[in-house]
């Protein structure tokens, strides 16, 4: 029998992931090795895949992984369709508006830099607000200072960046956090092998007093 795949982020994220599937008695040490292999194999009955955050809900909905890692804003931004059982409660930030301290934001059809087009553009437009949105991958507290854009909206926890870098939060779009998403079809045909491991992520998540955001 095939193992139960997940998908999981690399970066910041793998070290508390590896930490709540330890305490939910899933073995997770081989996340946390030092090597360069994409494919982690924690036993006969489980292996991980290693991915960049962006790739994990491809991989899921289209079968190449059974469940997945990943936070809200990426599912948001791709509307990928997939389960999402449990919000994690870990990667907390929140995905914010931000433009340059002390100077006013155009009226009219502001331009705003940012990593995630189609989120920023639907949040301006319930606003009743027709913006120019121009996508950045990286850097993009550098537009405003650049004269690239008026406004950014991208993630932070802090904000440390944001004022490192001259720019104020002018507004949040939303909270983000990290979820357990399933695909449709594995959670359904495998739902023998994967329910015990969803259960006890539950449990434990529970247990630590964050609520259950997820939709199955």
């Amino acid at each position: 029998m095939n193992p139960v795949t997940i998908a999981v982020p690399k970066g910041r994220i793998l070290k508390p992931l590896a930490a709540l599937l330890a305490r939910a008695g899933i073995p997770a040490d081989v996340l946390l090795a030092d090597d360069r292999a994409l494919i982690r194999v924690a036993g006969p009955e489980l292996r991980f895949l290693l991915l960049k955050p962006d790739d994990v809900p491809t991989y899921v909905e289209y079968g190449a992984a059974d469940l997945g890692v990943c936070g809200r804003d990426v599912l948001d931004e791709r509307e990928a369709q997939l389960y999402r059982p449990i919000d994690l409660g870990i990667g907390v930030c929140r995905m914010v508006v931000a433009g340059p301290v002390g100077k006013d934001e155009p009226r009219d059809l502001p331009r705003v830099a940012t990593k995630y087009p189609r989120t920023a553009a639907a949040h301006f437009a319930r606003k009743g607000v027709q913006a120019e949105i121009v996508y950045c991958g990286g850097s993009v507290e550098l537009a405003p200072i650049t004269g690239l854009a008026d406004l950014i909206v991208d993630l932070v926890e802090t904000g440390s960046t944001l004022v490192k870098n001259g720019l104020a939060e002018r507004e949040i779009v939303s909270r983000v956090s990290s979820v357990l998403v399933a695909n449709r079809a594995s959670y359904k045909l495998r739902r023998a092998e994967i329910a015990p491991l969803v259960e006890r992520l539950r449990q434990v998540v529970d247990a630590s007093g964050r609520t259950d955001g997820g939709t199955a």
